[in-house]
């Protein structure tokens, strides 16, 4: 998995699909692969069956940049801390980086899967980075942009915007349309961004249609969709940007 030029940047698609496994896809989940780390862009619950069927080892991800507190999002950080927690995972830290409730509820899904798996021993370090619209984080190779995304309550959802290896990653996450997605996605390297549902306006979710006429202004180099709904899915062969597909790799 590893690339050989230092600079390189891959896109692996350990999930792409929403919470109710729309068309057999997996939770929300994509990891940039640069030769020394791994960041994953989401950690949905299927994150770590996704890791082990398309050959991304666990331990070598570095950061883990959340969107929004939902368990198709951020769900799979339990397992991936669980087994890392086991079985002694060798890196000396894991950096998480989300909406400012995320480490308390986190912890509290830990605690209701797996008793006292917050407080075990762990041979590793683990930070936490709270994530606030305009107010920007940074850490080595990577910078993260969060605006003020449109999803529901209690979620404190957020758009980003990634610059990492010499790359710009714009990720909607979820949300219908908000003005602030064009900060995101404009001349992006790559753009990600939900389209859930056909039509030009959802309730709390990208309608395709909303995204597409605003697409022009973002000028993105690339497009990839995800988080499609079955109504979308039935009506795939009308779209003309590119759909991720579970396991899909893209060099960027």
């Amino acid at each position: 998995m590893a690339n050989s030029d230092p600079s390189a940047l891959t896109l692996h698609v350990l999930g792409c699909g929403d919470a109710f496994g729309s068309g057999g896809r997996m939770n929300a989940c994509f990891a940039l692969a640069e030769a020394e780390r791994v960041t994953l862009l989401d950690c949905g619950a299927t994150a770590l069956v996704a890791m082990r069927r398309w050959g991304i080892d666990p331990d070598r991800v570095e950061r883990v940049v959340i969107s929004h507190l939902h368990g198709d999002h951020f769900g799979g950080l339990v397992f991936l801390l669980r087994e890392a927690t086991l079985f002694r995972r060798p890196r000396p830290d894991l950096t998480i980086l989300g909406p400012p409730s995320l480490e308390a509820r986190l912890q509290a899904a830990m605690e209701a899967f797996f008793p006292g798996g917050w407080t075990a021993d762990r041979q590793f370090g683990l930070r936490f980075v709270a994530l606030r619209p305009g107010e920007p984080a940074r850490l080595p190779g990577l910078a993260v942009t969060p605006v003020k995304a449109f999803h529901t309550r209690g979620t404190e959802a957020l758009a980003l915007r990634l610059g990492i290896a010499g790359r710009s990653i714009g990720y909607t996450g979820d949300t219908e349309w908000v003005d602030a997605l064009l900060e995101i996605g404009r001349d992006a390297d790559l753009l990600i961004a939900e389209a859930w549902m056909p039509g030009d306006a959802t309730p709390r979710h990208m309608a395709y249609g909303a995204l597409r006429q605003h697409l022009a202004a973002m000028r993105p180099q690339r497009v990839l969709l995800t988080h499609l709904g079955e109504a979308l899915l039935e009506r795939r062969a009308e779209i003309a940007e590119p759909v991720a597909e579970d396991g899909m790799v893209m060099h960027l």
